[in-house]
């Protein structure tokens, strides 16, 4: 007998979706942190929308996305490492 219930499974594509919103919504939560001067909190902010681009692009399976994000956030804690 089959059952009446229905499952929603997470989908890659959903995910995927959902990460990239909140990973933009945090990094333009780092841009306004840094008009108004919030440091560090700013440099948190934008770690971790990069590393939300970065997994976005590992779903994705898009090098480009994971070069440029990756790329970011090496110079990101390089500069945080020297200053």
């Amino acid at each position: 007998m089959p059952s009446d219930v229905v499952v929603a499974k997470s989908s890659p594509v959903n995910a995927a979706f959902i990460l990239k919103w909140t990973a933009s919504l945090i990094q333009i939560m780092g841009y306004a942190a840094t008009a108004f001067g919030w440091t560090p909190w700013n440099l948190y902010l934008f770690l971790i929308g990069v590393l939300g681009w970065f997994a976005v692009g590992v779903l994705w399976n898009d090098r480009a996305i994971m070069l440029i994000h990756i790329v970011a956030f090496g110079a990101m804690i390089a500069g945080m490492a020297s200053g």
